[in-house]
């Protein structure tokens, strides 16, 4: 067993195009994302902190790395879903589920990246 508190500590987010990828994860949630190369695959890392909660993944296009909405859900903490939903479509993305309550644990949504990935929102309650 993992001396992890938590057991999830890294996603990645196949893409066909990174550098339309980019642009659109920047432009939605303003992220500055790093280009890499690792194992030969084309990646951009999202931001870390070790000090901060929570983890990090990337973007990655390599041939094994298929965007789907049918796959793995991962889940983005945002401070408004209804900011980060209007940015999503200007940007070429879809809403898949309006935003939703989610009882004592705040709001959930989700939409279609520029890739064709389905990507979750969570708003906590105030």
């Amino acid at each position: 067993m993992s001396n992890c508190q938590n057991p999830l500590v890294y996603f990645e987010i196949p893409v066909e195009d990174l550098d339309r990828a980019m642009n659109f994860y920047n432009k939605v949630f303003g992220f500055e994302l790093h280009k890499t190369k690792i194992d030969g695959l084309e990646m951009a890392l999202f931001p870390f902190q070790e000090s901060a909660k929570g983890i990090s993944g990337a973007l990655v296009k390599g041939e094994i790395y298929k965007p789907t909405i049918t796959g793995v859900l991962v889940y983005f903490g945002v401070k408004s879903i209804d900011d980060v939903l209007k940015k999503a479509v200007i940007n070429k993305g879809k809403v898949l589920y309006s935003k939703t309550s989610n009882g004592e644990l705040g709001y959930v949504a989700e939409f279609k990246d520029s890739e064709g990935n389905r990507i979750a929102l969570h708003q906590a309650k105030e």
